[in-house]
């Protein structure tokens, strides 16, 4: 890590949905950050716009992305899907001493950055990745939940959302179809059947039927908390649910790479992402439950308002955060800042585990229901 009057952020992927409501905010808060990427045209339009200086560079050659990295402080990666984007800029950051974050959600993505975590402890490099909505609020609500359960041995995190999604994060989601849901169990990361994992869940805004997701917390919850059983669920629209269920015997076509490369081709073509206004109108619901071990077992179909045991067994919170693309932009930019002034751990770390469970809070509409 390192600190000096004149820090400087590098945000790859500047151009894209997320990059360039970063890039705008990073303006407003006065980080005159460098924008990157691989598309020269799209850059040079929005670097000219901003009045910010650009670099033009793609990750497959890794000399050249160390020698584009070499000069900054930081590195927020917004570039999607990260599976493709994370690991090169990683390392990068890790050979040059170069701080990284990015807004993933994806939870190979976190598996693969927590291995690095000894060489960038080494190089005295901040490895933090999900620094937007995937995982902030999920991963602060579960560090507080484990500071009011210290004994938890289970955990359980949900959300309900609101709104549209961006053009890269559809295609993120489409790299996934046919791949099922992923939970942690006793440490392990198990493979499920999508939707074979379901429950009834009240976020806040009355009882949903929700299904477990592959969401990034699998694996950074129980590096923020210790807790080794994992599971998220996120609410879907009871339309969305019955066509789950009816498609779920075509899993392996859907799943098939001539299916997806069609699928993404639409995507790239057609989504956009929500305009100003309708970010304005959403809002997302959050949810944790963490269980000590004694505690009554979880039945997948069952409601979670039923009382915790005498034993303080099992303790439960809810927040609500404005929409998620907004989220990110607060956050990340929060996050990049603390980075770039020293206030983190090196090697691999989560957001609250590197600033605590009130992160969260440094965006603006943020509010908790109940803690």
């Amino acid at each position: 890590m390192r600190s000096s009057s004149d820090d400087t952020l590098l945000v790859y992927g500047a151009y894209g949905y997320t990059g360039e409501l970063v890039s705008r905010a990073a303006i407003e808060r006065g980080l005159d950050p460098i924008l990157a990427g691989r598309d020269g045209d799209r850059l040079r339009a929005l670097g000219r716009e901003l009045r910010c200086s650009v670099r033009e560079f793609d990750l497959s050659i890794p000399a050249v992305t160390a020698d584009s990295v070499r000069d900054v402080d930081a590195v927020l990666n917004c570039a999607g899907p990260f599976a493709a984007t994370a690991e090169p800029l990683a390392d990068a950051c890790i050979e040059t001493g170069t701080d990284y974050l990015d807004v993933t959600g994806e939870w190979q993505v976190f598996e693969a950055l927590a291995a690095l975590d000894a060489d960038a402890t080494a190089a005295g490099v901040t490895l933090l990745p999900g620094v937007g909505f995937d995982v902030v609020p999920t991963d602060c609500l579960a560090a507080e939940l484990a500071t009011r359960l210290p004994d938890a041995t289970e955990l359980a995190l949900g959300f309900d959302a609101d709104g549209a999604v961006s053009r890269g994060t559809a295609r993120t989601a489409i790299r996934g179809l046919g791949d099922g849901t992923v939970v942690r169990e006793n440490g392990e990361l198990r493979r499920l059947p999508t939707g074979s994992r379901r429950r009834r869940i009240d976020f806040g805004r009355g009882g949903r039927e929700a299904l477990a997701v592959p969401w990034g917390d699998i694996v950074t919850a129980t590096h923020t908390t210790g807790i080794e059983t994992v599971t998220v669920y996120a609410a879907l629209h009871p339309r969305l649910l019955s066509l789950l269920r009816l498609a779920r015997p075509l899993g392996p076509l859907v799943g098939s790479r001539p299916v997806r490369w069609l699928l993404d081709r639409l995507v790239a073509s057609r989504v956009e992402g929500p305009t100003a206004d309708e970010r304005a109108e959403n809002e997302v619901y959050v949810w944790g439950e963490a269980r000590a071990s004694g505690g009554r077992d979880v039945d997948d179909r069952s409601d979670d308002t039923r009382p915790a045991g005498d034993d303080g067994s099992v303790v439960t919170g809810r927040l609500r955060t404005p929409d998620p693309y907004d989220l990110t932009v607060g956050a990340s930019l929060a996050a990049a800042e603390r980075v770039l002034v020293g206030d983190a751990p090196s090697g691999f770390t989560t957001p609250a585990g590197a600033f605590g469970p009130s992160f969260v809070d440094v965006v603006d509409g943020v509010e908790w229901l109940d803690r």
